[in-house]
């Protein structure tokens, strides 16, 4: 059963949240502050964190930003009442995987729960996609950049996955968004700029200066590796 870990400081948005999860089939525990949340997300080791964005004592955007620090890739939908598309991207910057802007509709949260959690790879994912310095082996769902193991995001796993599968072929962020979120609505092209830095962050030894997912300008984006034997 997937845990979902959500906090918010209102109490009513918390346990509408967790009625509806509970009923789809989740595992819920909740916070209500930003020290929670990170104490939560530790301790409980949940699969998806729904995060309010303004929080009392650690603001949302500080507790996605330590938990990101520390290495963990556990997905993230925020909720926030900042509906312009800059405080969107923004959280998606920060590491957070999606966004539901308040008020939502509780059984659209939990569709876009499910969606999330359905990008872990399938149990016939076919074997590994070898690079020089980079390793993608897609039915253990681990990436490995320079010897060392990098934990990706669903999110950034999917783009990296759709671009990996066909090195050195331009990918227009439309076709990016078709391949990696088929199954989201509503998701801007811009989001896939956010996921490529985040991404870009993980796998490149100078996130200024990629030289393994480039920009083609005009177009979106290309994957370069070198194959492996």
């Amino acid at each position: 059963m997937p845990r979902v870990l959500v906090v918010d400081d209102q109490k009513t948005i918390v346990e509408t949240c967790r009625l509806y999860l509970e009923h789809a089939g989740f595992d819920v525990v909740v916070g209500y502050n930003g020290e929670q949340a990170l104490a939560e997300a530790r301790d409980s080791r949940p699969d998806l964190i729904v995060l309010d964005l303004m929080l009392p004592r650690v603001d949302g955007r500080d507790v996605c930003r330590q938990l990101r620090d520390e290495g963990v890739r556990v997905p993230i939908v925020m909720l926030t009442a900042l509906a312009t598309e800059e405080d969107r991207i923004a959280g998606l910057e920060l590491g957070a995987d999606d966004y539901v802007v308040k008020p939502f509709s509780p059984r659209e949260l939990v569709a876009r729960v499910r969606a999330i959690l359905r990008r872990a790879p399938s149990a016939d994912a076919d074997g590994e996609l070898r690079f020089e310095g980079i390793t993608i082996d897609r039915r253990a769902h681990r990436v490995h950049v320079d010897g060392s193991e990098v934990e990706l995001t669903p999110r950034e796993w999917a783009l990296l996955d759709a671009l990996a599968s066909s090195p050195f072929r331009a990918f227009s962020r439309a076709e990016l968004l078709e391949r990696a979120f088929a199954d989201e609505r509503d998701v801007l092209e811009r989001t896939v700029d956010a996921h490529v830095m985040n991404l870009r962050r993980r796998i490149e030894p100078d996130p200024a200066k990629p030289k393994r997912i480039i920009t083609v300008f005009g177009v979106g984006y290309r994957f370069e590796g070198v194959p492996c034997d």
